[in-house]
Formats: C-alpha cells, sequence, structure tokens
C-alpha cells in the first residue's frame, strides 16, 4: 500500500528547499524530526479541505476499515467525537415518528434534541455536549462495578426507546472502555436501526479490533459511526485518530464531516501526525493480523503466569491485561509504584485495578519484566471492597451553562448540594463522577473522596 504524505515530505526534503514559510523551525533538526514537521506548502494538500495527498492516504484507511469514508483526525478521538455529536444534530428531525402507533412527534413534546448515552463517557464527550448546547440522557448500569464501567444490553435500550416521548439524537456507546469490556455492539446496533437511531461508539481503545478473526470492529457489528484512536493500540503517535463512517449512514454525514471537523480543530493540523497514520496504513496492510495474533497469544499466556501465581484477572478485550488488586491483597496504586521500580510504566492504576495495554511492539524483554516483577510480590489477605450506590442524576442546569458558566473551587466535603462547573476527574480515565449541571449528592462525594478528589469545581 502506497503512502502519498510520507513520500511527499521526504521528495521535499531531497529538494532542500529554502523554508520561508511555518514552522519557525524551518527544518533545523533540533529535536529530529523537524525536517518531516511541515505546513500547507504546494502540493502537500490541506486536511480541512482535502483532495490530494491526504484524501488518497485517508481513501487507503478507508479500504482497510471498509467504510464509507474514514476521516484523520490529528487532535485524538476527541475532535472526533465532537464531529460525531455534529453530525447526527444536523440530521435531526424533530417531527420523526417514535412509538409503534407511529404518532408523530412534535416540539412541543419535548422541546430539545437530546442524546442517549452510557454514563461512562470520556469527558471529551461532556465539552462536546457544551460546544452543541446538546443534552443527555443517562444509561446506568444494573451494579455499579467501577467509574469505568457501564453495562448496556439490548432489551434495556429497547425498551427506553419503546417508551421515549421523542427519540434520542443518538446513542452513544464506549467501548471498549478503560478496563476493557466491550459492549454487544452487534445486537444493541439492531436496535438502534429497529427505531432508526444511529449508534456512535467512542472506540478509541480499540482501532485495532478491525483486525481480529472475526472482526470486533463496531464498523463491522453495525455502529454508524465511531471514533478510534489510533495512537492508542496501532504504531501512531500521539494524537493520531480515525472518524469512521459506515456505509449504512446518512449521506450527508460523509459529505458534512470535513467541514464539521474544521469547526472543532485546529487549522494548523500536524504533518507529522499524518505522516504517521499515512505510514501505518502500510503497517496495517503488512501481514498486520499475524502480529496481532501473536501477540494476543504472548498475551494470554502471560494472564496463564499470573494467574498461576495467584493474581485475579479480569476478563477484557485481547489487548488488555486487567488486574482486581484488591483481590491480591493491594490498591493498584500501590502495586503500580511497586512495578515502576522494576522498570515498568502501567497504563492506569485506581484504588482496585491496574490495567496494562500491549501491542505487537512490545518485546520480550517487556514481557520477561513482567514475569519477573510479579514473581517478586506475594499474594496478601485479599481486601475488602467498599459498595457504592449510584444515583440517577439530578440535572440543575444544562452542561453548556455549567461548563460555560462563573465557578469556583470548594473542598469535596463542602460540595454537597453544589451544582457541577467542570469534570472533576484526571486523565486517565477522565470519566466524570458528577457531570456539568448535576447536583454534587452525598453518594457522589463519597467516590470523589474514593478517587482521591480533594476539591471539585462548582457553580459560583
Amino acid at each position: 500500500m502506497n503512502t502519498p504524505i510520507y513520500d511527499f515530505i521526504t521528495k521535499y526534503i531531497e529538494k532542500d528547499m529554502s523554508r520561508l514559510h511555518m514552522p519557525g523551525h524551518k527544518g533545523k533538526p533540533i529535536l529530529g524530526c523537524e525536517p518531516y514537521d511541515i505546513t500547507e506548502v504546494s502540493g502537500a494538500d490541506v486536511l480541512s479541505s482535502a483532495c490530494g495527498i491526504i484524501e488518497e492516504s485517508e481513501n487507503n484507511t478507508t479500504k482497510l476499515f471498509g467504510t464509507a469514508h474514514t476521516f484523520y483526525s490529528t487532535e485524538g478521538s476527541s475532535l472526533a467525537i465532537r464531529t460525531m455529536l455534529s453530525l447526527v444534530l444536523s440530521n435531526w428531525n424533530p417531527m420523526r415518528s417514535t412509538a409503534n402507533d407511529n404518532t408523530p412527534c412534535t416540539y412541543s413534546r419535548r422541546q430539545r434534541p437530546y442524546i442517549l448515552a452510557a454514563r461512562n463517557v470520556h469527558k471529551s464527550f461532556i465539552y462536546g455536549c457544551a460546544l452543541l448546547d446538546l443534552d443527555v440522557e443517562w444509561l446506568y448500569p444494573d451494579d455499579f462495578k467501577s467509574l469505568c464501567s457501564c453495562e448496556v444490553s439490548a432489551a434495556a435500550l429497547d425498551k427506553f426507546l419503546s417508551e421515549a416521548v421523542m427519540m434520542p439524537v443518538a446513542v452513544y456507546l464506549t467501548s471498549p472502555d478503560y478496563l476493557g469490556f466491550m459492549q454487544d455492539i452487534e445486537s444493541i446496533a439492531k436496535v438502534c436501526d429497529k427505531w432508526h437511531v444511529p449508534l456512535l461508539v467512542d472506540n478509541a481503545h480499540g482501532a485495532y479490533t478491525r483486525f481480529l478473526n472475526p472482526s470486533r470492529h463496531p464498523m463491522d457489528l453495525g455502529a454508524t459511526m465511531c471514533a478510534d484512536s489510533a495512537h492508542k493500540t496501532l504504531p501512531v503517535l500521539t494524537g493520531g485518530a480515525y472518524l469512521h463512517i459506515s456505509k449504512k449512514a446518512p449521506a450527508s454525514y460523509v459529505e458534512l464531516a470535513r467541514n464539521a471537523m474544521a469547526v472543532f480543530a485546529s487549522t494548523s493540523p500536524s504533518y507529522l501526525i499524518m505522516q504517521s497514520l499515512d505510514l501505518c496504513n502500510q503497517y496495517l496492510d503488512d501481514n498486520y493480523g499475524e502480529k496481532l495474533n501473536d501477540c494476543i497469544s504472548k498475551v494470554d499466556e502471560l494472564k496463564t503466569f499470573l494467574h498461576a501465581k495467584g493474581f485475579s484477572i479480569e476478563p477484557s478485550e485481547p489487548l488488555k491485561l486487567v488486574i482486581d488488586t484488591l483481590k491480591a491483597g493491594y490498591t493498584g496504586e500501590e502495586l503500580n509504584e511497586f512495578l515502576r521500580i522494576h522498570q515498568i510504566e502501567s497504563e492506569f492504576a485506581d484504588p482496585e485495578y491496574l490495567v496494562m495495554m500491549f501491542t505487537p511492539e512490545i518485546t520480550e524483554r517487556d514481557y520477561e519484566r513482567i514475569r519477573a516483577a510479579f514473581s517478586n510480590i506475594p499474594i496478601r489477605t485479599s481486601l475488602g471492597k467498599p459498595v457504592f450506590h449510584i444515583d440517577k442524576a439530578i440535572t440543575r442546569c444544562s452542561i453548556r451553562e455549567a461548563v460555560f458558566g462563573r465557578r469556583t473551587m470548594v473542598p469535596t466535603a463542602e460540595a454537597i448540594g453544589h451544582i457541577s462547573a467542570s469534570p472533576s476527574v484526571s486523565c486517565p480515565p477522565a470519566i466524570p463522577i458528577v457531570v456539568s449541571g448535576e447536583e454534587i449528592t452525598k453518594d457522589a462525594v463519597k467516590l470523589f473522596e474514593y478517587y482521591g478528589i480533594d476539591t471539585v469545581e462548582v457553580i459560583k
């Protein structure tokens, strides 16, 4: 598979041009990558209106993922998520029928569009809703397992939509989530099709799932659109991501997507990131499936090894290793600090879990370090897991009003009754405990304290 963006810039370097254009480093290798860092010179195409080498490269990605079109983002899945929300809003029709009797809905029955979302959304979704002034109805898990997870059943979704006064502009899920759980996208997509509601998936952690056998990628399981952070699981520079639009999506989505992305994106996209996306096409086209299967086999062997040592391994998508550390007598943070001593940096740790992410680029040295480190960690008496109750949100104002309103910082212990302004959670996992515009309850404060959040932003 050709690499038009990378090839163009390589030739540009060979010409040894006097760079009387941006960026200011003029191609001089202070870090080493600067010669490859260019702006929209003649022939380099423009991401916001691609019709040359960028479009050609995107077409290669489109073929690899089997979509109607795949668009590049140099600003992560966050940009792709905002674009997905914008596109479904652009196609929203308040006069659509919703009930089995085909009774038409009108503005008088509900004044504002809304999106139906699983509660474990990334805060980039919240900020997208703030920018677009979009309301959210939440789907909650039957049992609260973790801030990171929110399993949604097709039956529960079907029940909600069958009783809806007005249809949501879309259904929105995160899959895989931070703990590696994958929603039943195929069944959920069938319910969405039944009610003619688009299904959007934050697939930031699952770009590689297209190349499993069989594919477990949302585009192959029936989703309308999804966002992939290519940089999370593929050899792409940080910030490289995809917006995938399925072949069953309205044609307007593809037609409007590039302009919609331009509304939210920088006018100076990184050509370094675009080159890495471009080169990744060649990587994926060159027996990537075999490399992936080999990697998964090694991860499975490591899981078996750790299980034999007494560690509890959670079910997860293939490239994650998730340990329930409480069962081994440790917090996730405690175990993470121990691994750092052994030159191992994990992806994520919280009071209950430790998460490692693998790709074919992990070497045998890395696997050996993990085995050696865990061989020196004794299993201790299991730690109890606190029980939390998640009340349904009490919405006091719109997300937009809260995010852009005046705010102040208060100690968590004094936050009960206040209205949340900004999501108070670090990244990772960047999943809000209380969403902007919601009242902070006593149970929410318990969660804030459990996850080590000492202060929260509230509406002033």
